[in-house]
């Protein structure tokens, strides 16, 4: 099971779209200050949306079709419209 999430800090004021297969260690991972991208927003990453798939392959290619519409619009469309 793979997952492709969404982080948001409150300390940079921006979010953070990545996959995993581990979705607790890694938000551990950004929080830490281990990530170069995330380093800025840690330690306050916290998850605000997160859609589940069952490959690695597919979790990457949801995560570019997220990250390529470029538009903070669209990330809180997504976390304001899901229904875990």
């Amino acid at each position: 099971m793979y997952v492709v999430y969404i982080l948001y800090s409150s300390k940079t004021d921006k979010y953070y779209v990545g996959s995993t297969d581990n979705l607790h260690d890694r938000i551990k991972h950004h929080n830490y200050g281990a990530t170069p991208s995330t380093k800025s927003g840690a330690p306050n990453w916290i998850l605000v949306y997160y859609e589940t798939l069952t490959d690695k392959s597919s979790a990457l290619k949801r995560e570019l079709e997220i990250k390529r519409k470029k538009s903070r619009k669209y990330i809180e469309w997504l976390i304001q419209n899901h229904k875990y």
